[in-house]
């Protein structure tokens, strides 16, 4: 049996910028090179905010629906878990697409995210916490799917679902976490690590991490996918081409990272400024960089600037005008001055207080709400959920107090 793995497509992605399209683009090429499979599974992120915009939804759908486009390629459907929607015979009967959410899709409890509401249309099915099995050839694959939840919930939530390997089946576990030492960010440490991983898997995948890798622990192999698109401009990111994953599953199984021919080339440079002119070093790495070669995407250059200078953002911007036409230039400044100091010290404290993500941007907002000398009229805990639904509009009216509560709009 052939499955193909995409993870962290992130539809909508830096939208209305230059790099708007470049998630679709990657998305759609890596589905093309799937529909050649048995099997397709998504392992999280398939978008980039939990509510995507109308262009967002309609160019995913666009991409998405073309499995449904092409003949079951012989894959049986043998059991599941939970119980399947009735609309869920359409994708079976079509090229199976099996999904679990991430991150970027989580909602709060009770509330459909964006990959359930694929499910709802027949475009997939959504996973998490449950078990799926196929069958080809007389090989059978068992998925098991667990959808992305907070890290320092992760562990105890795998040790309650405590998934087993289906007998006679190729078992797979799919996560949308951290797993040290894996890990996307330090902020929120993960719960998770390769030690306590459930023993017994054919394989593991992992979604979330953007680099894709290959480590073989014990009988199990761990896959990480990576992104189709590259949405952080790190270093790792420059250093490794994005690509989706194609497992053959026989006697053996067989992994191979097929690479995506449309991705847009990224260099990641660093420079420490000690007296140099800043117009001359940063323009003679970029026509460096440039010098002699074709891109059919402009490339996206992320320059990080270290050291003690202070540095002139008019200057900076004018370097990023000079070269719009050839290439989308990107600065990231390292430079040490107090405010910057007392930034990282800020960020550090919160780190070694082992607070989640969800605590670091409400003390972050609060922090700032006080400093503008906010009234406290209003929970700081509705406008951080407000601004994490991107229902800025409400958010700001209750700031700005034409709104006193939330119940005018019926939430």
């Amino acid at each position: 049996m052939k499955i193909a793995v995409l993870s962290d497509l992130h539809f909508g992605y830096a939208y209305n910028s230059e790099l708007e399209n470049d998630s679709f683009d990657n998305a759609e090429e890596a589905i093309d090179k799937a529909l050649d499979s048995d099997l397709i599974l998504i392992c999280g992120d398939v978008f980039d905010i939990r509510a995507p915009k109308t262009t967002t939804w309609a160019k995913s759908l666009k991409i998405l629906s073309k499995p449904l486009l092409k003949e079951n390629p012989g894959t049986k459907f043998v059991s599941c878990s939970k119980e399947l929607k009735e609309i869920s015979k359409r994708t079976l009967s079509h090229m199976p697409v099996i999904a679990i959410n991430g991150n970027h899709e989580r909602l709060t409890r009770g509330e459909q995210n964006t990959v359930e509401a694929l499910e709802n249309a027949g475009i997939l099915i959504h996973l998490h916490l449950n078990t799926i099995v196929f069958e080809k050839d007389g090989i059978k694959v068992a998925i098991h799917g667990m959808s992305s939840v907070p890290e320092r919930y992760a562990k105890d939530v795998l040790y309650q679902w405590n998934p087993q390997p289906v007998k006679d089946c190729f078992n797979i576990l799919v996560f949308h976490q951290n797993i040290e030492p894996f890990v996307y960010s330090p902020i929120e440490p993960p719960s998770l690590n390769i030690s306590n991983l459930p023993k017994g898997f054919d394989m593991i995948i992992d979604g979330h991490i953007h680099t894709h890798t290959m480590e073989q622990l014990g009988n199990t192999k761990l896959v990480l996918p990576g992104s189709t698109v590259i949405t952080q401009f790190q270093r790792s990111e420059s250093e490794i081409e994005k690509a989706m994953v194609q497992i053959i599953v026989g006697k053996d199984a067989s992994v191979d990272f097929i690479p995506l021919e449309t991705v847009r080339k990224f260099f990641y440079e660093e420079i420490n400024l000690n007296g140099i002119p800043v117009q001359d070093v940063v323009e003679k790495k970029i026509n460096d960089l440039l010098f002699s070669k074709s891109f059919t995407k402009k490339p996206v250059i992320r320059i990080r600037l270290t050291g003690k200078e202070i540095l002139n953002d008019k200057e900076l911007n004018s370097i990023v005008n000079r070269y719009v036409n050839k290439s989308v230039v990107v600065f990231a400044k390292d430079i040490e001055s107090p405010e910057v100091t007392q930034s990282i010290e800020l960020l550090r404290n919160l780190k070694e207080q082992k607070l989640s993500v969800e605590e670091i941007g409400l003390y972050i907002l609060k922090k700032n709400l006080d400093e503008l000398n906010f009234e406290t009229s209003f929970d700081y805990h509705d406008i951080f959920a407000l601004l994490s639904e991107d229902e800025t509009d409400t958010a700001f009216n209750m700031l700005v107090g034409e709104q006193r509560s939330l119940s005018q709009f019926g939430r």
